[in-house]
């Protein structure tokens, strides 16, 4: 069994230690984004799948809110505390595939200083689960390898199981190990073995709750995610937006290690089969399906994140793994090892400080603020006066992201609801009908009056709310006050996906 050195594997315990704390900060002050609020909703009504993606968002948020409540620490705090369990399970794997304590070490820091962990398990999407699932999914592998016990490929089941409970992306993870056990001639004797086949078993166990979810849904979130694969049309334009993007979420200096890993990696001789062959088939597969899905649609930069415990190790070994016979590989690579952990905190750190205060751009309306709530808890307070004023009993967002907004930021036990996209709601309680048969006010729906003068007897401008980040304006919504609706207010048609069947 592989120990390793119980200094260095201690170093990596505290780097880790005080990166989770700097997150922990981080997210104290940052808003909720508004698919965190979004699913936090789905945390107060935990069912075995979403039309979006799986249910083990809604269950770390639903662990992390019981105990510290309803704010964007306790949202985000199991989050963040899973990269513990995940930089283990990064240490071990590189421990036992190349028998390297600094390599190890460096695996679980580097792993932890990409955006894609410290942002990714900061800002609670169903990515942050996968980040950590897909490191045990790995560290079981090898743990297979090391011992030869076919014991281990439950746990590899159980693992991949939690994976495709996080994100439907794990589906990857059969095919990689599938590759991995041809690739290794010594390791071709499991598929002779039962226990293979068990761990299949155990993942679709594990998984289940989400497969009998969708049976009773017609299958709705199985089509919308695997849907994407659909190709109408070929172009360049996503393949160019999808190197930067991964440049930036590994970081630039990890990214450049990564890259001279793989490289190294995929040369005979360079380590034994099953080592390599282990990183590379875990980068190679899901990177070459995305680059395959550029050339017809957008790729989001976070879907990577199963890849980034093997980049990882990856660069890791190219750092303190190889030696390189080219000196201006090594130049490169010393230069790359030295500021990797120092700009990769930074960038978080300064990312963290733009979002918050837009101090970087001027305090000009910037990405950053697209998607995080900077400013909503006082515009739901604005919200909140014209409704106390109006005396509308129910509030109607337009979108699911304003909505879920208005949900967390609101006082408690505010009828909200959002108009359209109702399939989305489909596990939240609908307001009571009486509600929405009085005054209701519409937020955000641009041009109300003009747009919905068919659905109330009235209806009429109020006024425009302002979200602001330091004091400048940042996005404007319109308030309408509508009354006496002539039918189902709610806008009740079926999830697109289904449409097209």
């Amino acid at each position: 069994m592989t120990i390793g050195d119980p200094k260095l594997a201690h170093t990596a315990a505290v780097t880790v230690a005080a990166l989770v704390v700097l997150r922990l900060v981080a997210a104290a002050f940052t808003p909720l984004t508004f698919d965190e609020a979004y699913y936090w909703t789905w945390s107060k009504h935990l069912v075995g799948g979403y039309y979006d993606h799986p249910p083990m968002v809604a269950v770390i948020i639903r662990l992390g809110t019981m105990i510290f409540g309803d704010t964007a620490f306790g949202i985000r705090i199991v989050s963040i505390l899973l990269a513990l369990p995940m930089s283990w399970a990064v240490y071990r794997t590189a421990l036992i595939l190349f028998d390297s304590a600094l390599v190890a070490a460096m695996s679980a820091i580097f792993l932890n200083v990409t955006l894609m962990a410290a942002v990714g398990t900061t800002i609670v999407t169903p990515d942050a689960p996968l980040l950590v699932a897909s490191s045990f999914v790995l560290f079981f592998l090898a743990k297979v390898y090391e011992t030869g016990r076919g014991v281990w490929w439950l746990a590899v089941g159980i693992a991949v199981g939690v994976s495709l409970l996080s994100k439907y992306t794990a589906l990857f993870f059969g095919a990689q190990i599938v590759l991995w056990l041809l690739f290794v001639p010594a390791l071709r004797h499991w598929f002779k073995s039962p226990w293979l086949y068990l761990g299949g078993v155990a993942a679709f166990a594990v998984f289940s709750p989400t497969i009998l979810w969708n049976a009773d849904h017609q299958w709705v979130s199985f089509i919308k995610q695997i849907g994407r694969a659909r190709v109408e049309g070929i172009t360049l334009k996503y393949v160019g937006e999808m190197i930067p993007t991964q440049f930036a979420f590994a970081t630039p200096l990890v990214f450049v290690l990564g890259i001279f890993g793989l490289t190294a990696l995929a040369k005979r001789g360079s380590a034994n089969d099953a080592a390599r062959g282990l990183v590379l088939v875990s980068f190679w597969v899901i990177f070459i399906y995305f680059v395959w899905h550029a050339l017809h649609d957008r790729v989001e930069a976070n879907w990577f994140g199963p890849v980034y415990p093997a980049f990882a190790i990856a660069a890791a070994y190219a750092a303190w793994g190889v030696g390189w016979d080219n000196a201006r590989g090594q130049r490169a690579v010393e230069f790359c090892r030295k500021w990797a952990f120092i700009s990769g905190v930074a960038i978080f750190i300064l990312l963290i400080v733009q979002t918050n205060t837009g101090f970087f751009s001027g305090y000009r309306r910037d990405a950053s603020v697209r998607s995080v709530g900077v400013g909503w808890s006082e515009l739901a307070h604005d919200i909140e006066g014209m409704r106390k004023l109006t005396g509308a009993q129910c509030i109607l967002g337009q979108d699911y992201g304003s909505t879920a907004w208005m949900m967390f930021y609101m006082p408690k036990g505010t009828c909200i609801a959002q108009r359209g996209d109702r399939y989305r709601w489909d596990n939240v309680p609908e307001p009571d009908a009486a509600l929405l048969k009085g005054k209701v006010l519409l937020v955000g729906f641009f041009n109300g009056p003009a747009r919905l003068k068919n659905d109330f007897a009235s209806i009429e401008k109020i006024g425009d709310v302002m979200r602001k980040r330091s004091g400048v304006t940042i996005e404007t919504y319109e308030v309408d006050l509508a009354d006496g609706a002539k039918g189902d207010v709610l806008a009740r048609t079926i999830a697109p996906e289904l449409m097209r069947r």
